[in-house]
């Protein structure tokens, strides 16, 4: 039986802490998702492979859904409307951040499920079996560290039914031929193993390491003359889905092109002596493109592509400020020394700025900062891209040379999100964030297929090549915010969602 077919059944066992919680109308796919969690709990799925980590493929349930579609929400409702049900009792939840945690907890709070983080003092003891609480939240680096006693504890806490919910799954990188390499994905394998469900949840349901990831099934299929390995997704919802729907807001895009030198006279390192050039957008050569991006955005070449990039970011925030009076901007800069160059600009324009890297251990409180509603931009070097909700958030400006699709899509995907007072305000479809950023090759491809569902294949590892390295640091010091006239490039527009016209249906969606 197709098991989407089932319909949703009213509550059977009441459960008053659930049923304080507000009352919160599931979207469309939140609703098949239930019905799949039901009826794979009824009756598992016999198709596919396993991780080979135990539990069993069967038990395995993989969804992918854009950025803003409310994945942990549905997680949420799923397991609250399966325990009023008797299915579940308890629910696990494993995420890669623990700056993510606290959305979790507080979506939970909001559905009248209590939530408790892993404390690794007084451990799951702190935990009675028959009490009122309902999950347990943890990240994947605690899980790791502290696996043999939550191996202990938890059975016990867990007696019945559970669901293990793995928050951006595809961290759990599993590979067989080297089994400790990937101590996230064993310690989610190790202790989900006896869950009745193991869910997880993905916006980008691939990698670029070409491993595969726990609570995933997979499936042969062939690819010309290979037979390669299929990450089967159980349901998918697509970013052109949800724009339709008027959950998430379109994209539209800025690429500043330009000419890059390379080589000056008397020699830099990099050239003969003699001043050469290169387009930006159509740089075929793939260290010279690369070689292209780290130049673009530096904030003291003579093209001025970065501050091109910076200033047509903070223009238009300005203009959608003026209906919009919450909307703050997003900076994804290369490296700490970068990020402040970049907020040191913003800030000498009088624009407010909080800055979050890896080494501030102020970084989760200005997260929240942000969030709630405090500066005008937030300054980031990899801390609010995959999982961070911030719907304020309209207009990204992407100044890094991370070109691989998953994190491009990642960083620009936090403008898409929608919150219930914006979404009573604007028709459908939404009005649309807008991403700036340098015109990389790769980069504007990933902007005309963003909004589609790609496959996810595990081919033949190639032969392993060590990534250039990134020369240069971000110049110190201050330099104005306006760009320099000299050989400056046109601004490439892109619209979204759009489909690349060698893909079917490219002209019924134009």
């Amino acid at each position: 039986m197709d098991p989407l077919s089932f319909q949703l059944r009213q509550p059977q066992w009441p459960d008053t802490a659930a049923e304080s919680g507000a009352h919160v109308e599931p979207r469309q796919w939140q609703r098949q998702l239930i019905q799949l969690l039901r009826a794979r709990l009824a009756q598992p799925s016999s198709g596919g492979g396993s991780d080979g980590g135990g539990g069993g493929g069967g038990h395995d349930v993989l969804i992918h859904a854009g950025p803003g579609a409310g994945k942990t929400l549905g997680a949420l409702l799923s397991f609250r409307q399966l325990r009023r049900e008797g299915r579940l009792q308890r629910f696990l939840v494993l995420c890669h951040r623990s700056s993510i945690a606290g959305q979790w907890v507080e979506a939970a709070a909001r559905l009248g499920l209590e939530l408790r983080s892993w404390d690794p003092q007084p451990g799951a003891a702190a935990l009675a079996a028959d009490g009122p609480w309902h999950g347990l939240l943890l990240s994947y680096q605690a899980a790791a560290r502290h696996l043999p006693r939550l191996r202990q504890c938890w059975p016990a806490l867990a007696a019945g039914p559970w669901l293990a919910i793995a928050d951006e799954v595809h961290h759990l990188g599993v590979d067989p031929d080297e089994p400790d390499a990937a101590a996230w994905g064993q310690a989610f394998t190790s202790l989900c193993a006896n869950a009745s469900l193991r869910l997880g949840l993905t916006g980008t349901p691939f990698r670029a390491d070409n491993l595969a990831f726990c609570a995933a099934r997979r499936q042969a299929v062939r690819d010309g003359d290979q037979v390669v390995e299929h990450i089967v997704a159980d349901l998918s919802v697509e970013p052109r889905q949800l724009i339709a729907a008027g959950d998430v807001r379109p994209l539209e895009f800025r690429f500043q092109d330009g000419w890059v030198d390379h080589g000056r006279p008397g020699g830099d390192g990099e050239g003969s002596g003699a001043t050469e050039t290169s387009p930006l957008s159509a740089e075929s050569r793939e260290s010279w493109r690369a070689r292209n991006l780290r130049r673009a955005i530096r904030l003291g070449d003579g093209g001025s592509i970065a501050l091109r990039v910076l200033l047509g970011a903070r223009q238009r925030l300005e203009r959608l400020q003026g209906a919009h009076g919450r909307a703050g901007g997003l900076v994804i800069a290369r490296d700490i020394a970068h990020a402040r160059t970049l907020s040191g600009l913003l800030e000498e324009q009088g624009d407010q700025v909080l800055l979050v890297h890896s080494q501030d251990a102020e970084a989760a409180a200005r997260l929240a900062a942000y969030r709630g509603g405090e500066a005008d931009w937030l300054v980031s070097v990899d801390m609010a891209a995959e999982g961070f909700d911030a719907p304020r958030v309209r207009v990204v400006a992407y100044l890094t040379t991370v070109v691989t699709r998953s994190r491009f899509v990642q960083a620009i995907t936090r403008a898409v999100r929608m919150d219930g007072e914006r979404a009573a305000l604007e028709a459908i479809p939404r009005q649309p964030s807008y991403v700036y950023a340098p015109a990389d090759p790769l980069l504007i491809a990933y902007a005309r297929s963003w909004s589609l569902s790609e496959p996810y294949l595990l081919r033949p590892r190639p032969a392993s090549a060590a990534e250039e390295a990134e020369a240069g640091a971000a110049r110190s010091g201050r330099l104005p915010l306006q760009a320099i006239d000299e050989r400056a490039g046109s601004l490439l527009r892109v619209r979204g969602p759009e489909l690349p016209p060698f893909l079917p249906g490219a002209q019924r969606s134009a």
